[in-house]
């Protein structure tokens, strides 16, 4: 069992890392150092797991640890009598990617608003025929599905705020 979920984490550490370094521009390594630590999750993960588990060298797994720290997506914790670093994700990640969305969102739903404005005049010219005119439903069904995800990640941002304040300390 405990093998069967380590293939599995492994395989989600490949493809999250992929989209991650797509995603977020970053190097496969460093992709997959945030991959595995997110899916570790909050016990941590140390230096020595993360160079033997990920199969890098200590040389590469610390330059690409201090990278994704200077990006503030990764941080590390401490425990009393272990010298060890245990790195987590930051929790101000899920935020920032969440107002990221929510901004590429807003500038993607003021392109098709304006495009829908342009496109209703060129309808209301007395020249364009009815067979000219454009057809505006994908724009109006665009627009509001941007707007039930922006409004869906906003709740998801209050809750994951909420979720912040109840745990510190």
């Amino acid at each position: 069992m405990k093998e069967n979920i380590c293939k599995q984490k492994m395989s989600l550490v490949e493809k999250l890392g992929v989209h991650l370094e797509n995603r977020e521009q970053l190097a496969p390594v460093a992709a997959r150092i945030l991959s595995y630590i997110i899916l570790t999750g909050k016990k941590g993960t140390t230096f020595e797991e993360m160079v033997s588990i990920l199969c890098a060298s200590k040389s590469t797994i610390s330059t690409h640890l201090n990278h994704l720290q200077d990006l503030n997506k990764i941080t590390y914790f401490t425990k009393t009598g272990d010298r060890k670093k245990y790195f987590v994700i930051n929790s101000d990640t899920l935020m920032q990617s969440i107002d990221h969305m929510i901004l590429e969102w807003e500038s993607e739903k003021e392109l098709h608003e304006e495009m829908t404005d342009y496109k209703l005049q060129i309808n209301s010219l007395e020249t364009t025929t009815n067979d000219l005119q454009f057809d505006l439903t994908y724009h109006e069904n665009y627009i509001n599905f941007l707007n039930l995800a922006m409004a869906s990640m906003t709740q998801l941002k209050e809750k994951v705020a909420a979720m912040k304040l109840q745990t510190k300390p």
